[in-house]
């Protein structure tokens, strides 16, 4: 019996080089034998498959057994190799139609183990959560996370993508990622090299508590979205007890005040406070965000929605503390997500040519989205603008009311639809309400108009000069207002 040792438990490297020798030397399924990592030989293994050894030649193989191999090879069940084996043998001998034979009991295992795998990268991708901890050359980060499967080769690219600019480490019981502009993998860790908390632990708390939602933790839903193994790495997860008590308090004493009255829709609609108000915080939470900047590192790591997995990274806002207009978008674009600020893309520039002809000094505005990541479809090489679901605006509207305590704008635009609804927490027609003045609960006042990403979609230039000149007259308006409640809107003040 020929074996094969390979590096570690995912090394599909070593598998297809062993594979390949094997079958070219005609070797079948039973006299072949795959041992990874510290895995014990078997006693009667002959000629060892060497990684020294020459590569054998390539072999022709679908690329759907190329994409199924890449999962199954982290799959934890010890006959992954074999079983791969087994169907690359299958498929030299002829069986050429092997893999779309889903009733195939091989054919089947195998499938199952590399769904099994692509979710647990998911649920990695999800739930990691690194840890700021001080080194002597600067700050780097660490995670411990436990894997089902061995993920970490397989899920450590997306890491690097993702976060590029930071030097982290991602421990875990058999084998560590760690990135310093090299990725490099190592031998597992121990929970106790890997820090328990960080300054920033409480900012995170206080953000899960806002956005919390007792609905989505039923227990099918706690099994499907966040399984209780991943709990202990997570800081959110102490708060969810309690929440869900304060929850049932705050139900039973709406139902105890009697019944709603009815919306103009006829249906019956809950108390104000019910729907605007965000979930009380924990006893001993920290104070919210105090500064601009400090809020936007916080939102850095915000994972409240799927959108910041394909992302390059958070787009906050930018401007001046104190301004007295904030302009609301919908979301950033394909160019803000790889600059990292708001309206620097066609729609930005566009933008920018209006507020100089109403008189407004881009640099004295402050400058936001509704959504902080970039939702988009991939096309080819590029990617297409999707626009953000009412779930999607929810999740992030409470990075938008936090940019508007801290700047406390005397006036806010909203730029379409997304934007104002996120703003006035209802759907909006931007054709029926543009052009008027509308009251915020802080005290601000709001003021809609269309984006620009609208005016550059429309087909033909006589409907794009129409919805400018509309666009025009609304940032003009808004100027004005400015300067009759005796706040500076830039050079027209």
């Amino acid at each position: 019996m020929a074996e094969a040792r390979l590096a570690h438990e995912a090394d599909l490297d070593g598998f297809r080089k062993a594979a390949r020798r094997f079958l070219h030397a005609g070797l079948p399924p039973a006299e072949v034998l795959f041992a990874a990592g510290d895995e014990a030989s078997d006693l009667f293994a002959g000629a060892t498959a060497a990684a020294a050894e020459e590569d054998a030649p390539p072999l022709m193989v679908p690329p759907r057994f190329a994409s199924m191999a890449e999962a199954v090879v982290c799959h934890c069940d010890g006959e992954r190799f074999a079983l791969l084996y087994r169907l690359l043998w299958r498929l030299q001998q002829g069986e050429r139609h092997l893999l779309e034979l889903a009733s195939d009991p091989e054919v089947a295992r195998a499938s199952a183990m590399a769904k099994a795998v692509r979710r647990e990268e998911h649920k990695m991708h999800a739930f990691v959560r690194f840890r700021e901890v001080a080194a002597e050359d600067g700050p780097a980060w660490l995670a411990w996370f436990e894997p089902l499967h061995h993920v970490v080769d397989l899920a450590a690219p997306f890491f690097v993508r993702r976060f590029a600019s930071m030097r982290w480490s991602i421990l875990t019981p058999r084998r560590s990622a760690h990135w310093d502009g090299t990725l490099r993998f190592g031998p597992g860790a121990r929970r106790s090299d890997a820090p328990a908390a960080d300054a920033l632990e409480e900012h995170w708390r206080t953000y899960y508590a806002s956005i919390f939602n007792p609905a989505r933790l039923k227990p099918a839903a706690m099994r499907r979205e966040m399984p209780k193994r991943y709990w202990a790495n997570m800081p959110e997860t102490a708060l969810v007890r309690p929440l869900m008590r304060e929850a049932a308090r705050r139900t039973g004493a709406m139902v105890a005040s009697g019944p709603a009255p009815e919306s103009r829709r006829g249906r019956v609609a809950l108390a104000p406070h019910a729907d605007h108000a965000p979930a009380p915080l924990p006893a001993g939470a920290q104070p919210l965000p105090a500064s601009l900047a400090e809020l936007r590192e916080a939102a850095g790591r915000c994972r409240a929605c799927p959108l910041w997995r394909d992302t390059t990274q958070t787009v906050s806002g930018e401007g001046p503390e104190d301004a007295a207009l904030m302009i609301v978008g919908e979301q950033p674009g394909d160019q803000e997500d790889i600059e990292g600020r708001p309206f620097v893309g066609p729609a930005g520039r566009l933008l920018d040519r209006a507020l100089a002809e109403a008189g407004i000094e881009r640099g004295e505005t402050y400058l936001t989205n509704a959504v902080k990541h970039f939702k988009f479809t991939p096309r080819g090489k590029r990617r297409i603008h999707q626009k953000p679901d009412a779930g999607e605006i929810e999740h992030c509207r409470w990075w938008l009311d936090q940019e508007r305590r801290l700047v406390r704008p005397r006036l806010v635009l909203a730029l379409g639809a997304s934007a104002g609804r996120a703003l006035l927490r209802r759907p909006v027609t931007i054709a029926r309400e543009r052009g008027r003045f509308q009251a915020l609960e802080d005290g601000s006042r709001l003021l809609l108009t269309t984006h620009p990403s609208y005016i550059l979609r429309l087909p033909d230039p006589p409907r794009q000069h129409e919805a400018y000149a509309a666009m025009l007259a609304d940032l003009r308006l808004a100027a004005g207002h400015l300067r009759e409640t005796g706040e500076a809107a830039g050079a027209g003040s």
